[in-house]
């Protein structure tokens, strides 16, 4: 299930948890909060970056530890060792 950010809409009416952010984790198919789970303030869902995972260039130096050899292509149907 995803984890969802929130933050009070308004921080002066707000508790300890939603003046900063907290999170929730909620199934996709359920509504956003509108409401703080403990002081009842008004909340909005907060736009977070997505995580992708490693980067390529990581995966290239895994392989490489572990003894495996990556190739780049060259041109069409040629190839050579990238490292």
């Amino acid at each position: 299930m995803p984890t969802y950010v929130y933050e009070a809409k308004d921080a002066a009416k707000s508790c300890n948890r939603c003046r900063g952010s907290f999170e929730a984790v909620q199934k996709i198919g359920e509504p956003a909060l509108s409401k703080c789970p403990e002081c009842g303030a008004d909340v909005i869902r907060v736009i977070q970056a997505a995580s992708l995972g490693r980067s390529k260039t990581d995966l290239m130096y895994r392989a490489k530890r572990a003894g495996f050899s990556c190739l780049k292509k060259v041109s069409n149907g040629e190839y050579e060792k990238a490292f």
